[in-house]
């Protein structure tokens, strides 16, 4: 017997793109990061910013966690190229 599985990305993979597109669009400049393709390739319906796991204050801490290990990877790897 085989489930059929239907193809959806991973939710913590959404969830970091949904938070680094965040950091541009509500975080002050200077932006560790300008990325907001996760956000045209996740497509989120209309309300996403109402979702719980993206609340503002309560993300902060979060989302710059993600966009700063995000920034260091980018940095080395064209330092190294």
């Amino acid at each position: 017997m085989h489930d059929k599985q239907t193809a959806a990305p991973d939710s913590t993979a959404v969830r970091v793109a949904l938070w680094r597109a965040v950091h541009v669009q509500i975080d002050p400049p200077p932006h560790v990061l300008e990325d907001e393709i996760g956000l045209r390739l996740v497509a989120p319906e209309d309300d996403w910013r109402r979702r719980p796991d993206m609340d503002p204050q309560f993300t902060s801490r979060f989302r710059a966690s993600i966009v700063a290990r995000a920034r260091f990877i980018e940095d080395l790897v064209t330092e190294e190229a």
